[in-house]
C-alpha cells in the first residue's frame, strides 16, 4: 500500500473532525502531502466518517490522478492540490463547515485579533476571501491570494479551509479557528469588541513561538 504511514495520519486526523464538532454527516476533508513521493493523500468522496479507514483514504498525484485507492477522492481535491503545487511549505490542507466560523464567512466577514489566544496561534487575522465557484481552482486561487501568513482563511459564503506543515497542524488550526469565531461570536453578542495593538499582537506571536509547549533538551 503506497504512502501507509501518511495514510494511516490522514484518516486519524480526518477522524477529528467530527470529534472536534466540525463537520456533519460526509463533509469536509483532511489531506496530507507525502515528502518523499510528492503523491497527496486525501480523503474520499461522500464517504461516512465512521466507515473511513486507511487502506480506502486515496492517494492522488500533484496533476489531481488517482494513484491508488477503490473510491474517488474529495471534491475538493483540486483546491487542495492547488495549494500543495504553489505553497512548498504546506503539507496538510484542511476544510471544514464548521458553524461559528462560517456565520462569519456567510456574513463575508474576516475575524481580527480581539483575543489573546488569537495572537499566541495565529499572529493575525483570519482572513475573509471573495465569493469563488467550488470544485476547481478558484478556491486555491482565493486561498493564496487572501491568507497570508494566517494557517486559516474563511472563503466567502462557503467554509472554512486551514493549512500547515502537516495534517495534525493543519487540523490544529481548523479546531483553533472554530474556537475563535465561538468565543467572538458570544462576545459580540453583548457589545462592542476592540482588536488587540499590532505590536502586541506580534508580541504574543513570538513568545508563543519560543516558549510554548515542551523542548528537547
Amino acid at each position: 500500500m503506497l504512502c501507509e504511514a501518511l495514510r494511516r495520519e490522514v484518516c486519524k486526523m480526518n477522524l477529528e473532525l467530527p470529534r472536534w464538532g466540525l463537520v456533519t454527516w460526509t463533509s469536509g476533508n483532511v489531506s496530507g502531502r507525502d515528502a518523499e513521493t510528492g503523491y497527496v493523500v486525501i480523503k474520499p468522496s461522500g464517504v461516512l466518517y465512521d466507515e473511513l479507514t486507511p487502506e480506502n483514504m486515496v492517494v492522488v498525484n500533484l496533476d489531481g490522478q488517482v494513484v491508488e485507492g477503490p473510491f474517488r477522492p474529495s471534491v475538493d481535491t483540486a483546491t487542495h492540490l492547488y495549494v500543495y503545487r504553489h505553497r512548498p511549505d504546506v503539507g496538510g490542507v484542511v476544510h471544514t463547515h464548521s458553524a461559528y466560523a462560517t456565520s462569519f464567512a456567510a456574513l463575508g466577514e474576516s475575524i481580527p485579533v480581539y483575543l489573546t489566544a488569537m495572537g499566541d496561534e495565529f499572529g493575525t487575522e483570519i482572513p475573509i476571501s471573495d465569493y469563488c465557484e467550488i470544485g476547481g481552482e478558484q478556491i486555491g486561487r482565493e486561498i493564496l491570494r487572501c491568507i497570508g501568513a494566517s494557517p486559516a482563511i474563511l472563503i466567502k459564503s462557503h467554509g472554512v479551509f486551514t493549512v500547515g506543515p502537516d495534517a495534525r497542524s493543519a487540523v490544529k488550526a481548523a479546531v483553533m479557528t472554530e474556537d475563535v469565531a465561538r468565543t467572538v461570536h458570544l462576545a459580540l453578542l453583548r457589545g462592542r469588541l476592540e482588536p488587540l495593538p499590532a505590536d502586541e499582537v506580534a508580541r504574543l506571536r513570538r513568545v508563543y513561538l519560543e516558549n510554548y509547549g515542551q523542548r528537547s533538551k
